[in-house]
């Protein structure tokens, strides 16, 4: 057995800057004792971890959670006590739910179904595509396993269908657009839902720290307007600028058509997996009026997927990415929940909001969004990203006299939508921009203007809308 080779290079950034602050703590505001500066130095050192990555982000997260402890700042029973957060686990259960509709064929199916409906002209075409994502966002919280293992495939084949390779120089021919348009749609779907994004329930659990309650249903109510009206006009301005060669497309039924028929005729299976969606969305939108929790709901779901035999065991055991996440997640979430205890996220607030003193509480919700939005092209990670900085975020919201669900719900969206701006942003970045079809320069450039849309949309709509659901 050889051993894995490490760049241990890696590790420079994050040791270095996790003891600068470790041993500047007698430098620290005289506010802030001496444990919360301890437990700063050691998030920002796990949060850089992350980022430069020397290990999976699991693993640099374990070394975190070791570090933490072993140097006292925390004990064993409260590091250990971040695996129970009921948050964490609903995005470990939505993503054996979404193993289901890659299992049984069901995500793909329904891909089909669109193309074959609405896939004559290019641009239909995209809007197909992209509302598969919006049906399968709700039950699939990795926005990567639904636009990376269900629709990348589809997009691909139908490109190569029309001769449209980059390896050939003919990417424009409709990849490019197809592949451009549908990172934008997944990212607006991650944002649309509660579930659509593994770091949405992270910022719910972040804002019920706050005594913020964030449910399902005021999630997709407050994104529903202007989740819409970005899904029709966000692909319609990548068509304007980034047009593809090709504008009908009456080959792609008919390679639907086809595709559908190995498929054969929908089954048992995918009968199942549908019922069982339809259950967990019902409970999910009336959630509020039964009383059940979001993630037990989760738990039932997963609970049917298990007792029909649409997913084994052995599923549940190989989904990596659900206990990857639930463990990474469960120390970033123990370390920001202990800065907000020990008293260094309530500073942190109240510091940049005396800075902001006597500006328009619109005004600060404006500079805190523009700044959460362009700080991402420092991150390779949404999670990450949202680990860092929503709570800080939000607690500067708050002191600034924010309306306290408008500024967790745009920090939250917000999680999502600041996708545009790299190709490293978030974990469909790398899929779409790997594929070849689209130019780095062209890829900031577009996401550049696009990302100022967004700004636009989802603080001026959004906040109408939410002012006229009564939310603040």
């Amino acid at each position: 057995m050889t051993l894995k080779k490490i760049d241990y290079r890696k590790f420079i950034w994050p040791i270095v800057v996790g003891l600068i602050l470790w041993f500047s703590a007698p430098l620290r505001p005289a506010a802030l004792s001496l444990a919360a500066w301890h437990m700063f130095a050691l998030f920002v050192a796990t949060i850089v971890g992350c980022i430069v990555q020397p290990l999976p982000i699991g693993a640099v997260a374990i070394l975190g959670f070791v570090a933490a402890t072993l140097t006292g700042t925390v004990d064993i029973d409260t590091a250990v006590a971040g695996f129970g957060n009921g948050s964490i686990w609903l995005i470990a259960m939505a993503f054996f739910i979404s193993r289901g509709f890659i299992k049984t064929g069901l995500g793909r199916r329904i891909a089909l179904k669109f193309v074959q409906l609405f896939g004559k002209k290019t641009l239909t075409l995209a809007y197909s595509i992209i509302g598969v994502d919006l049906i399968l966002a709700p039950a699939t919280p990795s926005n990567t396993a639904r636009a990376g293992g269900v629709i990348y495939p589809i997009i691909e084949s139908l490109a190569q269908t029309f001769d449209s390779d980059p390896q050939k120089g003919t990417e424009r021919k409709i990849g490019s657009f197809l592949i451009f348009s549908e990172f934008h749609g997944d990212a607006i779907t991650a944002a649309m839902f509660l579930t659509g994004m593994a770091a949405n329930p992270l910022a719910q659990t972040f804002a019920a720290a706050k005594h913020i309650e964030l449910s399902w249903m005021t999630w997709f109510l407050a994104a529903l307007v202007p989740g819409i009206i970005s899904l029709i006009l966000i692909p319609f301005l990548i068509y304007k600028m980034y047009p593809p060669e090709i504008k009908e497309t009456p080959n792609a039924k008919k390679w639907a058509d086809q595709e559908l028929a190995k498929m054969g005729k929908i089954s048992l299976a995918e009968k199942m997996m549908t019922c069982i969606f339809l259950v967990a969305l019902l409970l999910w939108i009336t959630g509020t009026l039964t009383g059940i929790d979001a993630t037990l709901t989760a738990f039932i779901a997963l609970g049917l997927l298990l007792i029909t035999g649409v997913l084994e065991w052995q599923d549940v055991l190989h989904e990596t990415g659900a206990w990857n996440t639930l463990t990474w997640f469960s120390v970033l979430v123990m370390m920001a929940t202990e800065l907000n205890k020990l008293g260094f996220i309530p500073w942190l607030s109240n510091t940049i909001a005396s800075e902001l003193h006597g500006l328009n509480w619109f005004v600060v919700l404006v500079i805190l969004i523009i700044t959460y939005f362009y700080s991402h092209y420092l991150f390779a990670s949404s999670t990450a990203h949202v680990s860092a900085m929503y709570a800080a975020m939000l607690g500067v919201a708050l002191a600034a006299g924010v309306p306290g669900t408008l500024a967790a719900l745009m920090l939250g969206f917000f999680g999502n939508l600041f996708a545009s701006t790299t190709h490293y942003s978030s974990g469909p970045a790398p899929i779409y921009f790997g594929s070849g079809y689209v130019k780095q320069t062209d890829w900031w450039r577009m996401n550049f203007i696009l990302g100022l849309v967004y700004l636009v949309i989802w603080l001026s709509v959004g906040t109408i809308w939410t002012k006229i659901l009564g939310i603040w």
